[in-house]
């Protein structure tokens, strides 16, 4: 513990100079216009570029920046759904300017700052890699209540559920399972492979300020595991002074609810040096029984989030924030709700305390030309488990899991390195994640301690229309004897504003340690499916490869968006799962060892229209192919012979949203999302021996309205309503009773569902 402490105080001691705030009675005032009707744009960000000085403008549009520093800045004005706007200006004391805005909409989320390109902040249409974003906005329309319901509706992604008992959910990018993907929490590697057995659906939707999504390798930017691409989870920051209490009920196939419950509150200082956003969630689903044979196809859920994020700002150039929320979850599936777990035919019970918390310390040099950044982050995960059949006694377990993360990270922002401007980021990162899982019953201790240091260097020369980034990240994992190198080229042209050109090379691993899908024992014909590491597990490795075309085009008054992307990634000692019989015990046994390699390769599409301000589409669609290079066993079963492709991988799979502004205050939206046909496993147990599957493809359309109530100038109220998987696409082969392979689950994560909620906004 003491070297955990010297370290954090070593991140924290201050490597330059604070600068004194100065009263300079220099101003700036103005106000923020929508250039398509004229109207005044309340509460849009206004900002210095390179330093902490920001406000937003009031109820009425207007801004005010006071005792601002003098020299040549530059103030940007920027906002969700709009363009942002740069301007210099020279600020001079004891003078008082007017600069006033006048801003274009940008329904098709074309501009927009994101970070997970390349650790920094940089314009979305000029970022190294692809960037899609998921807006609250999206969150919103589609009724996701969670951030796994939200995720599906980007070209590449799609969310599978994976359990019958517990609702075990992975997101899959390109097609490679959830274990290849990074989540990161506001950038930070905190997510262990514990958190990430549930994580996605246990972080409730008004957490997040958007949702960033780079496809592709990138385990030079972010180590380990970023191999299929990365997940971004942004939480929101406090802009104004605003509270909201919301509520969506749900009932899922006409019987079994879902009761969400959201607050938000954010308070900003009048000279926005300091400000904190709190938020809280509450749900509460019962247990839905598909097929009426006793046993849940969907798990019960208990959980409580409250947490909260905030900022002071020390100096016009330096800026702390801090974060820390508490989601305590329960949930449980099988049979027997109201008996103990042990009393019922099969159950899966967790009870979650999930404690995270990151602290992060940023400076600016007074021409914005230097940035420092030192971070920490921590999560402390407490787990109560029962996976068990039979009424077992034994079935209950516990994990303890803390992981740890730190680094510090400087960016050199350089007028010219050889042929253009460029920025120069360099950074040393320590990670570590000790994890504990005793299942005694099963005979089954899992000790992984992961240590991992790392340090990463990268150039990215950039203008308007040529970018080039170079890259290289060295980590040292405790389990590896030699450090491992990840290296990463990104080429950007574009010829104009409309046309953007990308290509990129990329190499990842991951290290032979237990991932979520390992700390989740599923239930198999009455008994239980335990998951076991080979001793001989090597390190598995992936070379990524993606080009892409980023075209805009404005056909008259219709704007319109079109991505296409292609992408090659090779796994060599890619890991496998083969049965290899039962223990003592009678548990079946899994084992994860190396195959010999696997090539996933295909073309995501995606496509914005906006015909006007009040109807947009957005569609994305992906052909692919997963396959192993050459045939791998997975069962014991001789009638079944070694399978080439991948499991649970769709050749093609989409999604579409649309939104209809039919009146200022009246939303209509319509979304769905389309799953192709895929080989899928299903083991003994209700059927007779193992055998596999072909799925047939389904699509899961949602309609939701909305309409707002405006009380007054602030006070507003949000009726909304509607049914998800209008057409009810569901499966409709489950496993009966209690021998049921509890993983034979595919398609829609649920049936047709009908909504109601309502909000409440100041």
């Amino acid at each position: 513990m003491k070297h955990k402490i010297s370290f954090i105080i070593l991140l924290f001691i201050p490597f330059f100079i604070f600068s004194q705030t100065k009263k300079t009675d220099a101003n700036i005032f103005g106000h923020v216009l929508n250039k398509s009707d004229g109207k005044h744009v309340p509460y849009f960000t206004i900002s210095l570029k390179g330093t902490t000085i920001g406000t937003t403008t009031d109820a009425t549009g207007h801004y005010f920046l006071k005792n601002l520093p003098v020299g040549d800045y530059i103030i940007v004005a920027s906002g969700m759904g709009y363009e942002t706007f740069e301007e210099k200006v020279l600020i001079e004391a004891n003078k008082s300017i007017e600069i006033s805005f006048e801003i274009k909409e940008s329904n098709l989320l074309l501009e927009g700052v994101v970070v997970t390109a390349s650790r920094n902040e940089s314009n979305r249409r000029e970022a190294a890699s692809i960037v899609s974003v998921i807006s609250p906005k999206i969150l919103e329309n589609t009724n996701a209540v969670c951030v796994s319901q939200g995720l599906s509706f980007q070209p590449g992604l799609r969310v599978e559920t994976n359990c019958q008992n517990c609702g075990f959910q992975q997101v899959r990018i390109n097609g490679l399972e959830g274990q290849y993907t990074q989540v990161l929490i506001d950038s930070r590697p905190i997510m262990s492979a514990l958190a990430s057995v549930y994580g996605i659906e246990q972080f409730p939707a008004n957490m997040v300020e958007q949702i960033e999504i780079v496809r592709g390798g990138g385990s030079a930017v972010f180590g380990s595991s970023a191999i299929a691409g990365t997940v971004n989870i942004i939480t929101k920051e406090p802009k104004k002074n605003t509270v909201s209490l919301s509520n969506t009920t749900n009932l899922i196939g006409g019987k079994s609810f879902d009761v969400n419950t959201f607050l938000n509150a954010s308070i900003v200082s009048d000279n926005h040096k300091s400000g904190i956003t709190i938020f809280g969630a509450s749900r509460q689903r019962s247990p839905y029984d598909h097929d009426d044979d006793g046993f849940s196809e969907i798990a019960k859920i208990e959980s409580q989030t409250v947490g909260f994020r905030a900022f002071y700002n020390l100096t016009n150039y330096s800026r702390l924030n801090f974060e820390y929320f508490n989601i305590g979850e329960f949930r449980r599936g099988g049979n027997n709700f109201k008996l103990p777990p042990h009393e019922a035919d099969i159950a899966e019970q967790l009870n979650h305390n999930i404690n995270t918390a990151g602290l992060k310390y940023s400076i600016y040099s007074k021409d914005n030309a230097h940035k420092f950044v030192a971070y920490t982050s921590f999560q402390d995960v407490n787990r109560k488990s029962y996976y068990g059949a039979g009424k077992d006694l034994n079935a209950y377990g516990t994990t303890d899991d803390f992981s740890f993360s730190g680094g510090l990270q400087y960016t050199w922002n350089i007028k010219k390195i050889l042929f253009m401007p460029s920025e120069f980021t360099s950074g040393l990162e320590y990670s570590q994640n000790n994890l504990n899982d005793l299942a005694t019953g099963y005979n089954r201790t899992i000790e992984q301690n992961i240590n991992i240091i790392s340090a990463y260097l990268q150039n990215e020369w950039k203008n308007e229309k040529f970018g080039l980034l170079t890259g290289i990240r060295a980590d040292q994992h405790n389990l590896l004897s030699e450090p491992v190198l990840s290296p990463r080229v990104n080429l950007r042209y574009a010829p104009s504003k409309n046309y953007n050109f990308r290509a990129t090379y990329a190499q990842g691993f991951r290290a032979p340690q237990a991932f979520d899908e390992d700390l989740h024992i599923a239930a198999v014909g009455g008994e239980v499916a335990l998951i076991q590491i080979s001793p001989d597990l090597k390190t598995e490795k992936s070379y990524s490869y993606t080009i892409s075309a980023d075209l805009y085009h404005i056909f008259k008054s219709v704007k319109t968006n079109l991505l296409i992307e292609g992408f090659y990634t090779q796994l060599d000692q890619v890991f496998v799962l083969n049965k290899i019989g039962y223990d003592p015990l009678g548990n079946l046994i899994l084992e994860r060892r190396n195959g010999d390699g696997a090539i996933v390769k295909g073309i995501n599409l995606e496509g914005k229209v906006l015909p006007s301000k009040y109807l947009d589409f957005q569609l994305g669609f992906t052909i692919q192919t997963s396959e192993f290079t050459k045939d791998e066993e997975w069962s014991d079963n001789p009638n079944l012979k070694p399978q080439k492709k991948l499991f649970r991988t769709p050749d093609k799979y989409g999604y579409l949203t649309a939104n209809w502004n039919l009146q200022e205050n009246f939303t209509a939206s319509i979304s769905g999302t389309y799953t192709g046909p895929m080989l899928v496993q299903h083991y003994a147990g209700y059927i007779t021996e193992d055998t596999e599957k072909i799925t047939p493809d389904f699509f899961d359309v949602n309609f939701r309205i909305n309409y707002i109530i405006r009380v007054n100038g602030h006070f507003k109220m949000h009726l909304n309503g509607g049914v998800q998987n209008i057409f009810n696409n569901y499966q409709n082969d489950f496993d009966h009773g209690n021998l049921r392979d509890s993983g034979y689950i595919y398609g829609p994560s649920q049936p047709r569902t009908y909504f109601a909620g309502i909000k409440f906004e100041l």
